[in-house]
């Protein structure tokens, strides 16, 4: 039989899935762990233990276990299955020899602890020191874009609707129903295509990708609000990119005023079309400004575009950790690639 038995099986299986390639163990190669836990617990103190019970599992664990969870758009169900399945999320989040996982409940009480400390952007700011541990820092100009990040759609009657628009909950609605509604999204439309749900605008460098700033919003929120809130002006150089869809000819002007150089392309009006000068900077800026997109599609890839979530304030601890899981994994690809951090 080509079956065999090995009382070595557990390690032999390990061996091979570090000559595969682990991302997850080469994550563990550059990334202190403790000291994300660390700053985790600094902005949301563990709860004591007055009233008894099982004492909770350790903050690096559960860390552990939310940046798997985001990389591989898991639910919380879904997260305690693949605990108890897979031996590669077992060796990372440290549980290999032990009898207990923390289940569904338990990852949605931790997350909860985060969004009730108002310590949703903890991990993206404690993953960004990192960065400028390893030498990371932001250069080369910023590039700023949004994109939508959608969640299921309500159904809501015309009545309702209205009641929810004026930041209100229709008093029929009774708790099971109201915990079920997501009232905080918003439509909006662009290219002619509707979408329901949040926006997320984003900060990334040039030279490295890395995303530096966020802001999630409502999606119904223009683009251009949050321009000025993901600026970095930590960054070496003073370019910033982004499309037509952050023309501001008041804003531009001050910003200059400041010191910043700006590249954002323009965009025709009906019976006013573009000068071939402005084709020609649009199409000097389009390289440059592009580089932004591979962050929004490295995003995707880890499902950023929709969430299960409901509410602004989960959808701001979800992408907030989306953003530090994306971070740590162009991290690992820099530090392996060797490319350098001056």
């Amino acid at each position: 039989s080509m079956i065999k038995t090995s009382l070595f099986a557990d390690q032999e299986r390990e061996a091979k899935l570090n000559k595969l390639g682990d991302a997850l163990q080469v994550m563990e190669q550059y990334v202190d762990f403790s000291a994300l836990a660390a700053e985790v617990d600094h902005a949301a103190p563990r709860p004591g233990r007055e009233r008894g019970g099982r004492p909770p599992f350790p903050t690096e664990l559960m860390v552990r276990v939310l940046l798997i969870q985001q990389m591989h758009n898991l639910s919380d169900e879904q997260m305690e299955f693949q605990l108890l399945d897979r031996l590669s999320y077992q060796r990372f989040v440290g549980l290999r020899s032990s009898s207990q996982i923390p289940d569904r409940t338990t990852i949605w009480t931790f997350k909860e602890r985060l969004i009730a400390a108002g310590a949703s952007e903890s991990i993206f700011d404690a993953v960004n020191r990192q960065l400028a541990k390893h030498g990371f820092i932001a250069r080369g100009g910023q590039m700023i874009d949004a994109s939508f990040v959608q969640v299921p759609k309500q159904s809501m009657g015309k009545e309702e609707k209205a009641i929810v628009a004026q930041d209100a909950m229709p008093a029929d609605w009774k708790p099971a129903k109201r915990r079920q509604k997501d009232t905080d999204a918003r439509w909006a439309k662009k290219h002619g295509k509707s979408y329901f749900g949040y926006k997320l605008s984003a900060n990334a460098d040039k030279r490295y990708k890395l995303i530096r700033k966020i802001k999630i919003s409502t999606a119904s929120e223009h683009d251009t609000l949050h321009f000025e809130e993901v600026l970095d002006p930590d960054n070496t150089s003073l370019d910033i990119y982004a499309d037509k869809g952050y023309v501001d000819g008041g804003r531009e002007t001050r910003l200059r005023g400041l010191g910043w150089r700006m590249h954002i392309q323009r965009k025709g009006h009906k019976g006013k079309p573009l000068s071939e000068a402005q084709e020609r900077r649009n199409r000097r800026i389009a390289s440059p400004r592009a580089r932004v997109e591979h962050v929004f599609a490295g995003l995707a890839q880890m499902g950023g575009k929709v969430m299960r979530s409901i509410g602004l304030a989960r959808a701001t601890l979800h992408l907030n950790w989306k953003a530090a899981v994306y971070n740590l994994q162009r991290l690992s690809y820099l530090k392996e690639a060797r490319i350098e951090a001056f």
